[in-house]
């Protein structure tokens, strides 16, 4: 158990399987094309290119930039990239987004994003040796001869696309989090947040900015790398598919993200955030202070079948909720499915079965 004491929550430990390597097949067709930086800029114009929002902003400085385009005009190696291939086929950048917007920037003439005042700054090759030909030259600097050369360079692309299964297509998470090795990792709700990109992140982002969430949570700060939202997401999967549950469980939240993947919210995400709303403001004002923190940290096992069972039943909570939430947490079969075995799918059914036979029953 660990805890930043401002930006972590301090959760009871879970079984290893929830962190270790998930094993799940697919049928993936991977394939290298080697595009001009010419052909590069103008699939980034036509939006054939496009970066994800779970892939972090450009971070690059104007010298690595630089640095960059100097070995393109050299000749120099330069590290391949990854493009996921999308239904809509888009290529996805899951790993060299520091490179592509390089060599756009470049070819545009301006380095980085518009500023506060809505400018930007000129793209100059900054930081090269002073016997560099290319040293504080812009691209329209360049020689005509160079401007070919930068434009007929080679970036070699890894393509990467899934072809079965045709209902599951979260293979594009375990391949980013497979070379999400570098710098400061994501963790798995940072890369569901927009990988699985929709409107159901934002639900999950205002639910868990909900008061009553917070002080159930007894978290003021919001955790740095999404646990909080992934807890909620766990909720919503055991709300919706709890009888349903396989392990591994980061598949399977997985697996709800993809199922509400899309432009438009469903009818099924509203009735969630309704009742999720309900019922935190039962739990603040019924059960005493963080009321899964069962044994010191906060539980997941009895966040997840209780939340699940009450928001089920979001229209019939028995007036005696807090009688029966004590009489179901000192239970001894329900503890050993919070305390034991806790992602196995037969623990899952068991301790949703025992909340609704307590809590609602």
């Amino acid at each position: 158990m660990t805890k930043d004491k401002n930006e972590e929550i301090l959760v009871e430990d879970e079984p290893e399987e929830d962190e270790c390597g998930t094993h799940v097949e697919f049928d993936i067709a991977t394939y290298p094309s080697d595009l001009t930086l010419a052909v590069i800029h103008e699939m980034w114009k036509n939006e054939d290119i496009t970066i994800p929002s779970f892939q972090r902003n450009f971070v690059w400085k104007i010298k690595q930039s630089s640095l960059l385009i100097e070995s393109f005009l050299l000749g120099l190696p330069v590290p391949q990239v990854f493009f996921y291939i999308d239904n809509e086929s888009r290529n996805l950048v899951i790993d060299g987004q520091q490179r592509i917007m390089s060599v756009i920037y470049f070819l545009e003439g301006y380095f980085g994003t518009e500023n506060m005042q809505g400018r930007r700054a000129v793209f100059r090759l900054t930081g090269l040796s002073e016997k560099s030909p290319y040293a504080k030259k812009r691209f329209i600097d360049l020689s005509s001869q160079d401007q070919r050369r930068i434009k007929g360079a080679v970036l070699r692309a890894v393509n990467i696309k899934q072809l079965a299964p045709a209902n599951q297509s979260t293979s594009m998470y375990h391949i980013f989090e497979r070379l999400n090795t570098g710098g400061t990792p994501l963790r798995p709700q940072e890369i569901r947040n927009c990988i699985f990109h929709g409107p159901l992140v934002e639900r999950l982002q205002e639910l868990n900015e909900d008061a009553n969430w917070r002080t159930i949570l007894a978290s003021k700060p919001r955790d740095k790398h999404q646990r909080d939202v992934e807890m909620i997401l766990r909720i919503f999967a055991m709300t919706e598919r709890g009888s349903a549950y396989e392990k591994p469980m980061k598949e399977f939240l997985n697996q709800q993200m993809h199922i509400h993947d899309g432009s438009k919210i469903s009818p099924k995400v509203e009735q969630f955030v309704k009742g999720f709303s309900t019922v935190t403001d039962v739990i603040r004002k019924e059960l005493n202070p963080k009321p899964f923190h069962i044994r010191g940290p906060l539980n997941l096992a009895a966040m997840d079948s209780i939340m699940a069972v009450l928001i089920q039943n979001s229209g019939k909570i028995p007036k005696d909720i807090a009688i029966r939430f004590k009489n179901l947490t000192e239970n001894d079969d329900y503890r050993k499915f919070i305390f034991f075995n806790t992602s196995d799918a037969s623990a899952v059914k068991e301790r949703l079965y025992l909340a609704e036979r307590h809590l609602i029953l």
